[in-house]
């Protein structure tokens, strides 16, 4: 085999540009994993999670192409985020008791039809609404993933660049639908929703502009997502 000096440049020079998206990325992952681990107990291992979260960000800058006009971070972000989540399912922090209220309010979300409100839940099941709110929030722990999650639905909506024509009509809907259900949210719902997708604050920073606890804004974070995602169902069904 002849050996070309052209291609052996060109496939260093993709190792390099490789190994710098890792290095510069890996406090996108930190961050990445602040907001899906706050409220979560001390015993939970942040050091795994991290560990899964940069496997990610790896095989995100495996296979990303900046040729197609997509930022890398967005780009990155399903797939950290994903990897992080399937290391918490692995490893649930879930009690038994979340999980007996978590089956409940299942039972009683079926019930009832869109939008339903956590306060809706909380009638249904006897349980007091701290107490479904703590569930709801608890439940990303154990939801698969899907189209529908709101982590992947505001984030490919508000940051994505779509490459096909047919791609970003189907955008601006979910867009124009979204700024509709946003609207309907309080406005304490409504501004922590909006810092937390749009300005890529954390619940720590949310809590000092705001001046509330970190566990204060991770509540209302749940519950604002609830409460979109429901918003959404009932727009889109």
């Amino acid at each position: 085999m002849n050996f070309n000096p052209e291609e052996a440049y060109r496939k260093a020079s993709r190792e390099n540009s490789r190994e710098r998206l890792i290095v510069e990325s890996l406090p996108y992952v930190r961050k990445i994993l602040s907001k899906l681990t706050v409220g979560l107990p001390t015993h939970v291992d942040r050091d795994g999670l991290e560990s899964a979260g940069v496997v990610g960000l790896v095989e995100a800058a495996n296979s990303y192409d900046p040729s197609r006009g997509v930022a890398f971070k967005t780009f990155a972000y399903p797939r950290i985020h994903g990897a992080i989540i399937d290391e918490l399912r692995k490893n649930s922090p879930v009690s038994q008791q979340m999980l007996d209220h978590l089956g409940k309010i299942r039972e009683a979300y079926l019930r009832l039809t869109p939008p339903v409100l956590p306060e809706d839940l909380a009638r249904q099941t006897g349980l007091s609404l701290s107490q479904v709110q703590d569930a709801l929030e608890a439940s990303k722990l154990l939801t698969p993933q899907s189209w529908n999650d709101l982590h992947c639905v505001l984030h490919s909506s508000w940051r994505e660049s779509p490459e096909q024509p047919g791609q970003k009509l189907e955008q601006e809907e979910v867009k124009r639908v979204l700024a509709i259900c946003i609207e309907r949210l309080p406005e304490k719902q409504r501004l922590v929703l909006t810092m937390y997708y749009t300005e890529d604050l954390t619940l720590a920073e949310i809590g000092a502009v705001l001046d509330y606890s970190e566990s204060y804004i991770s509540r209302v974070l749940s519950e604002a997502t609830f409460n979109l995602k429901e918003l959404y169902r009932k727009e889109t069904e």
